[in-house]
C-alpha cells in the first residue's frame, strides 16, 4: 500500500472548491436582507497505516454551518419591539398633536368669539343683529366641537383599522412560520436558507408584538407573543383577530383562535406595534374625546344656567340657548355593559353638576358582600355608593339610573359621564330676542349684617307661585341660618310661607339660589328679588359675558378654555416624550443590529480574504495533482 496523492489532491481541490462556493455565496448576499454569513466546516480523512506510521488521505467539507448568536438575535427582536412601539407611538402622538394645533385651535377661539358677542350685547341689550350674530357664533362653536370630536372618532376608525391590518399580517407569519416547521421536521436537517426566512420572518413578527421563541428538537420553532399567546406550536398555527369591544362595540378587542376555540387577548402584555395602537386609543384617544365631552357639557350647561337666571326681550325667563346636556343626544354613550353580566339591568346616567366632572371614565361594580362600588379609572379611587330607589348618586357630579333591575351579583359596567356630548352640542335657540340679556335685581337688607351673601342659580316661571316679571313683582325672603329655615313675601309683604334650607339651598316659588355665610349672622337675613322687566336691562349678559375667566370645571379649578388647553398640553407632553422614547429605542436597537452584523454579517473585506486564500488552496492541490500525474508518467515510461 502506497500513499495516493492523486486521491489527495482531488480532496483537496474539492474541498476548496466548496469553500470557494460557500464564500462567493456570503458576497452574493452581502446585501440581501436576513442573511447570515456562512463557514464551511473542513476535516480531515480517516489516515491510513503504512508501516509503522500513519498517513493523511486527504480532506472533507463536514458541513456549511450559518454563522447564528441565538442570544445577539433574541436581544435584536427585543430591541426591535421596543422601537417599533416607540415609533408607532410617536407618530400616533405626532398627528394627534398637530391635530390639536390646527383644527383644534378654532375650538378655545370659537369659545373666546362666542363670550365676546354676549358681551356686545351687554353693551346692546336691545339690538337684534349683535342678538343674531351672538346665536351665530355660538352655533359655529357648537361646530368646532362637533368637528374636532369627529377628527378624534375618525382616529379611532383609524387605529383600529390599524389594529385589523397588523393582525393580518401576524396570521400570515404565523401560517408561514408554521410551514417552515413542517418542512424542517421533515427534513430533520438544517436548511440555511429556510432558517434564514424563519428568523427573519420571526424579526418581522418583534415587530408587531414581543416574542418568544421555543426551538424544539425536531428544528422547529414555537413561537409565543408577550409570553401569554402561543401563535406557533410546531406545524399548527393559532389565528389572531379582533372583535366587537366590550362593553363599546366600537372599541374592538383582540383575540386569538384555534379551531373553534377563541379567547380574548390583553394587548398591554404584547408591546410592539400592537400594544402600543392600543395603548393609544385607549390611554390617549378615549381620554381626550371624553374631556372633549367635557368641555362641550360646560359650555352647555353653563350658558343654559345663565338663560334660567334671566329674562329674555319678551320678558319671559330665559329658555336653553344649547341642547339640554341630558337630552338623548347629548347622553348616549355614557354607559356601557359588560357582556359576562348576567341581569338585564341597563344603565344610563344624568349629569347633576358639571363643574364636579373630571373627564374621566368610571367603572361600576356590584356584589352582594361590598354593595355598589364606584371606581376612577384615572386616579383608581374607589367610593361606594348607595342605592336609592332605582339611583345611584355620586359626588363626581352625575348620577346613575337603573333599568331593568336589579343588578345581579358580580355584574360590572363603564361609566363615561362625558362620552356623546361633543357629538350632541348644538344650538337649539333660534329667536335672536331668545338670549336672557335682562337680570333680576337683588337688594339686601340695611339690616343684614353683612356676612351672608346669595346667588341665583335659575328661575322657573312655570313654578307654583312665582310673581312673574310684571313692574313691582318681587318676592322677599328672610333667612335664618341659625334655624335652618326661610320665609318668603310677595311685593305687598303677604307672606308666602315658611320652609327649610338644604345643603345651604333654597329653590321655593320659582326661585333657585344658594347661600353662604361667614362669620357671625344676624337673624333673620332679608334679601329681596326684583323680577320686573326692563328691556335696556343688560345684567345677566354683563354676568355672562364674566364667565370666561371664572373657573367653572374640575372642581373650581380650571375654565372652560382651560380643559380643552390642558388636554392640547398633555397631549403635546406625551409627544415629546414618545419622541425621546424614539431616540433611546432606535440606539439600543442599532447596538443589538451591530452586534447582529459582527457576528452574522457579511464582511466584504474577510470575505476577500478568504476567497484569495481559498483560491491558492485550490491551486496548491491541482498543483499536486499535476506533480502526481507527472510521477505517474515517469513511472510508466521507466518501465517500457
Amino acid at each position: 500500500m502506497s500513499i495516493d496523492l492523486l486521491s489527495i489532491a482531488r480532496t483537496g481541490v474539492m474541498a476548496s472548491q466548496s469553500q470557494l462556493g460557500v464564500t462567493g455565496n456570503n458576497i452574493a448576499n452581502a446585501n440581501t436582507e436576513g442573511y447570515n454569513r456562512q463557514t464551511a466546516t473542513q476535516a480531515t480523512l480517516q489516515s491510513q497505516r503504512i508501516g509503522d506510521s500513519f498517513y493523511g488521505t486527504g480532506t472533507y467539507v463536514s458541513d456549511v454551518k450559518r454563522v447564528y448568536n441565538e442570544f445577539a438575535a433574541r436581544e435584536l427582536r427585543i430591541g426591535q419591539t421596543s422601537m417599533s412601539a416607540a415609533e408607532t407611538t410617536y407618530s400616533k402622538l405626532s398627528e394627534l398633536d398637530e391635530l390639536y394645533a390646527q383644527v383644534g385651535s378654532m375650538v378655545p377661539s370659537s369659545i373666546n368669539e362666542f363670550f365676546a358677542s354676549i358681551n356686545s350685547v351687554a353693551d346692546l341689550p336691545t339690538d337684534l343683529g349683535i342678538r343674531s350674530s351672538a346665536i351665530g357664533t355660538a352655533e359655529q362653536l357648537a361646530i368646532n366641537i362637533n368637528q374636532m370630536q369627529s377628527q378624534l372618532d375618525n382616529q379611532v376608525k383609524q387605529t383600529n383599522s390599524q389594529i385589523e391590518s397588523v393582525t393580518t399580517r401576524i396570521n400570515e407569519i404565523s401560517k408561514e412560520l408554521a410551514n417552515i416547521n413542517l418542512e424542517l421536521m421533515k427534513s430533520q436537517q438544517d436548511n440555511n436558507e429556510i432558517l434564514d426566512k424563519q428568523d427573519a420572518l420571526i424579526l418581522e413578527l418583534s415587530e408587531y408584538a414581543q416574542v418568544n421563541v421555543i426551538p424544539l428538537d425536531t428544528g422547529a420553532k414555537s413561537i409565543m407573543l408577550g409570553g401569554s399567546v402561543m401563535l406557533v406550536s410546531g406545524e399548527v398555527a393559532m389565528s389572531m383577530g379582533v372583535t366587537a369591544g366590550d362593553p363599546f362595540p366600537a372599541e374592538p378587542q383582540l383575540t386569538a383562535s384555534i379551531s373553534d376555540k377563541t379567547l380574548i387577548v390583553d394587548p398591554s402584555k404584547l408591546g410592539g406595534q400592537l400594544g402600543a395602537l392600543f395603548d393609544y386609543r385607549d390611554d390617549t384617544l378615549i381620554p381626550a374625546s371624553n374631556e372633549l365631552g367635557q368641555l362641550a357639557l360646560g359650555v352647555a350647561d353653563t350658558f343654559n344656567q345663565m338663560q334660567s337666571s334671566g329674562f329674555d326681550l319678551n320678558g319671559e325667563v330665559g329658555s336653553d340657548i344649547f341642547r339640554d346636556i341630558n337630552s338623548s343626544l347629548m347622553s348616549s354613550g355614557r354607559a356601557g355593559s359588560y357582556s359576562t353580566n348576567t341581569s338585564s339591568a341597563a344603565l344610563s346616567v344624568n349629569i347633576d353638576d358639571v363643574g364636579a366632572l373630571s373627564g374621566s371614565s368610571y367603572e361600576l361594580s356590584y356584589t352582594t358582600a361590598a354593595g355598589y362600588a364606584l371606581k376612577d379609572n384615572q386616579t383608581g379611587e374607589v367610593s361606594t355608593l348607595t342605592l336609592s330607589g332605582t339611583e345611584l348618586t355620586s359626588s363626581a357630579g352625575f348620577t346613575i339610573n337603573i333599568a331593568n333591575g336589579p343588578i345581579a351579583d358580580g355584574d360590572k359596567f363603564e361609566i363615561r359621564p362625558t362620552a356623546g356630548a361633543a357629538t350632541g352640542i348644538s344650538v337649539v335657540m333660534t329667536d335672536p330676542k331668545g338670549i336672557a340679556a335682562a337680570g333680576p335685581t337683588l337688594t339686601a337688607d340695611s339690616e343684614n349684617s353683612g356676612n351672608t351673601t346669595i346667588s341665583l342659580n335659575s328661575m322657573d316661571s312655570s313654578a307654583t307661585g312665582f310673581p312673574g316679571t310684571a313692574t313691582g313683582s318681587s318676592i322677599t325672603f328672610a333667612i335664618d341660618t341659625a334655624a335652618n329655615t326661610y320665609q318668603a313675601f310677595d311685593s305687598a309683604g303677604t307672606s308666602l310661607g315658611t320652609g327649610v334650607i338644604s345643603n345651604n339651598n333654597i329653590n321655593a316659588f320659582g326661585v333657585d339660589f344658594d347661600i353662604t355665610t361667614s362669620g357671625t349672622a344676624v337673624n333673620p337675613e332679608t334679601f329681596t328679588f326684583d323680577l320686573a322687566f326692563a328691556e335696556g336691562n343688560n345684567s345677566n349678559a354683563v354676568e355672562m359675558a364674566k364667565l370666561s375667566d371664572v373657573k367653572l370645571m374640575n372642581n373650581g379649578t380650571g375654565t372652560l378654555t382651560s380643559v380643552f388647553e390642558n388636554t392640547k398640553l398633555d397631549i403635546g407632553s406625551q409627544t415629546k416624550a414618545a419622541e425621546v422614547r424614539v431616540d433611546s429605542a432606535s440606539a439600543i436597537y442599532q447596538q443589538a443590529y451591530d452586534r447582529v452584523q459582527s457576528e452574522s454579517g457579511v464582511s466584504l473585506d474577510e470575505e476577500a480574504a478568504n476567497l484569495l486564500r481559498f483560491q491558492q488552496s485550490y491551486q496548491a492541490a491541482a498543483r499536486i495533482m499535476s506533480s502526481a500525474q507527472t510521477i505517474f508518467d515517469s513511472l510508466l515510461s521507466s518501465v517500457r
